[in-house]
This record gives structure tokens, C-alpha cells and sequence, in this order.
């Protein structure tokens, strides 16, 4: 099934992948089929880690699509690049029209138990957050984004994925439709395969 012309997909890769990685997987591939116009972008963790990779995304990527007349634009990644787009999306909450996660690293077991003591990402209190808080900040922009009514986001993650009792718990707060799951762990074949479920099912606004 076609996607809503003049769809953009910004992805970002993992922390030890490269946009090429995206190629060599067939990810552009299935854009294509989709009708999805894919642009990826380096994950940088050092710029990932002070909170400047948002802004580069922002000055270097976003706006200038926006310039450009793109009329729907989506920010996404895989593990940490998932999680850098929540933060992209805590920053700028109007920058994209919505966000593709894929397998999002949730940050340590000390955050997620904290979510889950609160009775899940409903209830739970971010408070006040520095810049640099990006694991946090990510959580935060979900459970923002999770409010409207439909949510601008999808979820997809492996079964078997060692993240996945953190990306259970960022599905509560969404729609079954919003979300895909296969058998998998953290891995390229399991993306993929999410990719192509996402791309069929879970990506019209």
C-alpha cells in the first residue's frame, strides 16, 4: 500500500552503523516501493551524547526539507538514532510531523524501573530536565507525543530484542495499530523486516 504522497523519512542508524548500512539492507528499497522518499543521516555519538546533533539535524536536515516544500516529514532511527529523534523531538515539538522508531534504545534499567515504579509512562514525572539529559528527554517527548489523538509515532521492535521490556512499556501509551512486533532481536534482519511492516501498515497520518 502507497503512502500519502510527498512523504520524507529522515533515518538515523545505530551507534555503530552507518547510513550505507541502511543501502546494503534495503531499506531504500522498500522506500521506493512505498513511494517514501528515504534521507539518512550519521549518528554521531559524541554529538549525540552533548545534545548538538539535534541542532545539526534541525539546521542541516529539517529545515532546509521544510524549505524545500517537503510536506510530510518523518524523523526516525534505529536504536539510538530512534532514541536521538525523540529528543530532536523534545527540542524542536514542531519540527517534524512525526517520528519512526525502530527497536529505540530506552536507556538504562534504572529509567525504566523508575517508569515502571510510577505505574508506567502515564504517570510518570519527568520534571525538570537539562539538555544533556537525552535518555530522559526522549522518554518525556513520548509520552507528549502519545497524548494527541492519533499519535504522530511507530513503534516497532523484536520479540526477543534485550530492549524490548523498555519498548513494551513505550507501547503502552500507544495505539496496537501504531505498533509492530516480529520475532527478533536487536538486529539488522529484525529492522528490516519492522521497516517493511511500518511501511505497509503503520505510517499514514
Amino acid at each position: 500500500m502507497s503512502l500519502p504522497a510527498d512523504t520524507r523519512v529522515v533515518l538515523l542508524p545505530g551507534a555503530y552503523d552507518t547510513p550505507a548500512d541502511f543501502l546494503t539492507h534495503g531499506f531504500d528499497a522498500a522506500a521506493r516501493a512505498a513511494g517514501v522518499d528515504l534521507h539518512t543521516h550519521p549518528t554521531d555519538l559524541n554529538a549525540v551524547a552533548s545534545g548538538a546533533l539535534v541542532h545539526t539535524l534541525h539546521e542541516a536536515v529539517i529545515a532546509p526539507a521544510r524549505r524545500a516544500g517537503v510536506r510530510r516529514l518523518l524523523l526516525g532511527g534505529i536504536s539510538i538514532g530512534a532514541l536521538t529523534a525523540l529528543t530532536y523531538a523534545d527540542t524542536y515539538p514542531d519540527g517534524v510531523d512525526g517520528l519512526v522508531l525502530l527497536a529505540p534504545y530506552p536507556g538504562n534499567r534504572m529509567i525504566t524501573g523508575a517508569i515502571t515504579a510510577a505505574g508506567g509512562l502515564r504517570h510518570w514525572d519527568a520534571g525538570g530536565l537539562a539538555p544533556d539529559e537525552g535518555e530522559l528527554r526522549g522518554w518525556r517527548a513520548l509520552q507528549t507525543l502519545a497524548r494527541r489523538q492519533p499519535p504522530p509515532v511507530w513503534l516497532g521492535y523484536g520479540r526477543q530484542d534485550r530492549f524490548a521490556p523498555g519498548h513494551a512499556l513505550m507501547a503502552e501509551v500507544l495505539p496496537p495499530d501504531r505498533v509492530a512486533t516480529v520475532d527478533g532481536g536487536h538486529d539488522w534482519p529484525t529492522w528490516r523486516q519492522l521497516w517493511d511492516r511500518l511501511l505497509a501498515t503503520g505510517l499514514r497520518p
